[in-house]
């Protein structure tokens, strides 16, 4: 999953701490309207790329859509576009942010 990541790193040397950060092909979309559909999802973001997988995070119990997901892309260049076109856009009603998905762990002590 993470074998297109971009890495970059940002050094504080007052602290002497190096993060690092992932930036891969997978997106945070967040504000989603809570009746959107997987297929609306996945449709929404299809127009810049190549999607792998469009995934509506839901609650477990009642299992409707919690307000946000995240969208795999083939490539990085894909998921660039799509924030790039759908960050700050209003969707179903919503204005909806859109942004690199982070990965686990972001510090690096050196």
């Amino acid at each position: 999953m993470w074998s297109t990541a971009i890495w970059r790193r940002f050094i504080l040397p007052e602290r002497g701490l190096c993060f690092r950060r992932d930036f891969s092909s997978t997106i945070y979309v967040s504000r989603l309207s809570y009746y959107t559909s997987d297929e609306d999802f996945e449709n929404m973001f299809s127009r810049f790329g190549r999607v792998e997988e469009a995934r509506l995070i839901r609650d477990a119990r009642t299992n409707r859509p919690k307000g946000f997901g995240f969208v795999t892309y083939a490539s990085d260049a894909e998921a660039e576009k799509a924030i790039k076109s759908m960050d700050g856009r209003i969707y179903g009603g919503r204005l909806i942010f859109v942004e690199y998905a982070k990965s686990g762990s972001q510090e690096d002590k050196t």
